[in-house]
């Protein structure tokens, strides 16, 4: 088979499996060879190859046999990278991007200081609304390889909002549109893990070289080098290295730099001079447009499956924590249905997720609690936590105590402190008080369910 001949094939298959099935998994399959009946294809990782041969791999053979190529079977083997020194290797084709793509100096093989790219996270692949948007844009601003008005892009967010995928995203695209540009992508504990080695083997000459070569520079998880003094004071001059001959930089960290304790003043100033943009947490809209959008891939996995209607809205309502868990959920549910040979309907949701469902529940504040009492008994915030003790403000406090107690996993000394700094035996107090009311005064009943529903809503 020649590379013609893969070729055909490959556009045949963006036709029969939709451009982003395509792009995930069937553009970084390299063809290699074909021999006694065995076509094999080169992958950037085993994940890659054991996906596509258990989800497309009949449909690949099926389309090789259209063309009058004879395959019995596929086999996949994880490509060892490229080295061009001193750039990148250049990706496959138009569509697709190596797995593994780091700049070095022309050093020993495997010396390479990047991370693995994971092929699912592309922008096709990334669901965008309202939380996300502003990220979105601005990474592909970076991911066109042009000028970009801002240096450095700080990504901050959540666990599971996307800053990863959108860090992988840019490398992917910077790298398809100029596989001679030198784009590392690694974490802030390798990059610290890569220092501590220099200074082991008394290199720090070759390290400075090796990061400060790279066109583009992208760092996950900085908030991991935070009180590390050394390695602070090393990405300080590399960063420094960097801007001064336009080289960009990509940063994610869990929080804004101003909020990352620990972090060098000057430092925190450097990472605030660029565009900093805030992940927010996902709304109902995104979440189901993510849920959408795995469906569509699960299909392909799990053919023949039902899912009823109201399933995928319920769990985008009640699973708010982060994607990650939305996305397991989702593959929760399908692997269960398939083996129990059942449509996904809501109870059966229900019953598969009831963990993750209790888990996601949203949890109640205690500042909650005092700001919905204060509302309904027409009381001043700051009354409830004062030293008034009036018996107007006094019992609207003692409920505020009492739900607390009932709705929040906090301890009575907490309690006790979030209302004024408080004993924990007046806590007590409050919620016995409450308590032997409620049995006797049906109007305290009655504002006790009515602030519970408002705060459970």
């Amino acid at each position: 088979m020649t590379d013609d001949t893969w070729g055909r094939i490959r556009d045949d298959l963006e036709k029969s499996i939709g451009k982003n099935n395509f792009v995930t998994w069937i553009a970084p399959l390299e063809f290699r060879a074909l021999e006694d009946g065995v076509a094999r294809f080169g992958v950037p990782t085993s994940f890659v190859g054991d996906w596509v041969n258990r989800n497309f791999g009949d449909k690949i053979i099926e389309h090789l046999a259209r063309s009058g190529v004879e395959v019995d079977r596929l086999e996949f083997a994880v490509a060892a990278p490229k080295r061009v020194a001193p750039a990148a290797t250049a990706a496959p084709d138009a569509a697709a991007a190596p797995a593994r793509r780091a700049a070095a100096e022309p050093r020993d093989e495997g010396d390479m200081p990047g991370a693995p790219l994971d092929a699912r996270f592309t922008f096709d692949s990334f669901v965008t609304g309202k939380p996300n948007e502003l990220a979105h844009a601005a990474a592909r601003r970076v991911g066109e390889g042009g000028p970009v008005a801002f240096n450095p892009l700080f990504l901050y967010g959540g666990v599971g909002l996307g800053k990863t995928h959108l860090m992988h995203a840019i490398a992917w695209d910077l790298l398809h549109r100029a596989p001679e540009k030198k784009v590392v992508y690694l974490s802030a504990e390798q990059f610290m893990y890569r220092f501590v080695q220099a200074l082991r083997e008394r290199d720090m000459m070759g390290f400075k070289s090796l990061f400060r070569s790279v066109d583009v520079l992208m760092v996950d998880d900085v908030q991991f080098i935070a009180g590390k003094d050394s390695t602070q004071e090393e990405f300080f001059h590399t960063f420094n290295a960097l801007v001064d001959q336009n080289k960009q930089i990509v940063i994610s960290a869990d929080r804004a730099p101003g909020e990352i304790k620990d972090l060098e003043d000057r430092i925190r100033s450097r990472l605030q001079c660029g565009l900093v943009v805030d992940l927010h947490p996902t709304d109902y809209e995104l979440r189901l447009g993510i849920l959408q959008q795995k469906v569509e891939l699960y299909r392909m996995q799990y053919p023949g499956l039902v899912i009823a209607d109201g399933v995928l809205e319920f769990l985008a309502y009640r699973i708010t924590t982060n994607v990650r868990v939305l996305e397991g959920a989702l593959t929760r549910l399908f692997a269960f249905a398939s083996l129990v040979g059942k449509e996904i309907t809501l109870d059966l949701a229900q019953d598969c997720l009831a963990d993750i469902l209790r888990a996601s529940d949203r949890k109640v504040t205690i500042e909650e609690i005092q700001r919905k009492v204060s509302e309904h008994f027409n009381m001043r915030l700051s009354d409830m936590i004062g030293p008034k003790r009036h018996r107007t403000i006094a019992r609207p406090r003692q409920i505020a105590m009492y739900l607390a107690k009932q709705l929040t996993q906090r301890s009575l000394p907490e309690i006790g402190r979030r209302f004024g700094g408080r004993d924990h035996t007046t806590v007590m107090h409050a919620v016995k008080r409450i308590e032997d009311l409620r049995s006797k005064d049906s109007q305290i009943d009655e504002d006790l369910e009515l602030l519970r529903r408002m705060l459970e809503a």
